[in-house]
This record gives structure tokens, C-alpha cells and sequence, in this order.
């Protein structure tokens, strides 16, 4: 079995998940991840890393699997989390990337090697 950093070690080092980093991010298909505290709570993919990661951060639940469930963590009885509660959270966490032109095929097998908590269907092995 490998393990996290094996399978992590051709993604861009952790960095903050800030729109001054999304805006350094290539307008490329890949897969990207958020980390909290090292570890991988979120792994996405897309056609545009920098469009998606900044959709993430100032999205909406609707737009955002990642947003929504965010959103739910921080709600709280009688109080949504709003969309600025949502992007500080995700602003303490951090962002790696990764451009591949076969994104969704890497994101699978990410989500069933870690299983991360923001990630709602986990795919069936191949």
C-alpha cells in the first residue's frame, strides 16, 4: 500500500489556500486537494485549477461540493455559515495541485487511498 506522500509526490508543495495563491494556479485540467493540518480533507478535479479553486473560495453551496460541505460543518442551530465563514475557514487550510490531462481517473483513486471527510460519494474500485 502506498502511503500519503507517495501518492502525493508529483502534486505541488502545501501551500495557503488564499486567492493570491489560486491566482498563481495554471488555467489547466488537474486535480487539486485541501489539507488540514497535513491531511488530505478534500480532493477535487477539473478542466481549470485556477477557476475552480477560486470558485471554492468565493462560490456558493450550490456551486461547490467542497463550499457545501464546509458550510455544514460550521453551521450552527438558528445560523448558516455564510460565504465569508466558509472562504476563512478554507483560508486556514492549505491547497496542493496537480495538472494531468486525465484529472477524474487520479481523483478516484485518491478519494478510495484516503477517503478524505469532505468527499460525499467515494468511488468503486476498478
Amino acid at each position: 500500500m502506498l502511503d500519503t506522500e507517495e501518492l502525493l509526490a508529483e502534486f505541488t508543495s502545501p501551500r495557503p489556500y488564499t486567492m493570491a495563491v489560486v491566482a498563481d494556479a495554471p488555467a489547466a485540467p488537474g486535480v487539486h486537494l485541501v489539507l488540514d493540518g497535513g491531511v488530505v480533507v478534500y480532493v477535487g478535479y477539473t478542466g481549470n485549477l485556477r477557476s475552480r479553486l477560486r470558485q471554492h473560495l468565493t462560490g456558493n453551496r450550490d456551486s461547490s461540493v467542497l463550499h457545501d460541505q464546509v458550510g455544514q460543518l460550521l453551521d450552527t442551530p438558528g445560523r448558516a455559515a455564510t460565504r465569508d465563514d466558509i472562504a476563512g475557514w478554507l483560508g486556514r487550510r492549505e491547497v496542493r495541485w496537480l495538472e494531468t490531462d486525465h484529472p477524474e481517473g487520479t481523483k478516484d483513486a485518491l478519494v478510495l487511498a484516503l477517503r478524505p471527510r469532505f468527499n460525499r460519494q467515494v468511488p468503486k474500485a476498478r
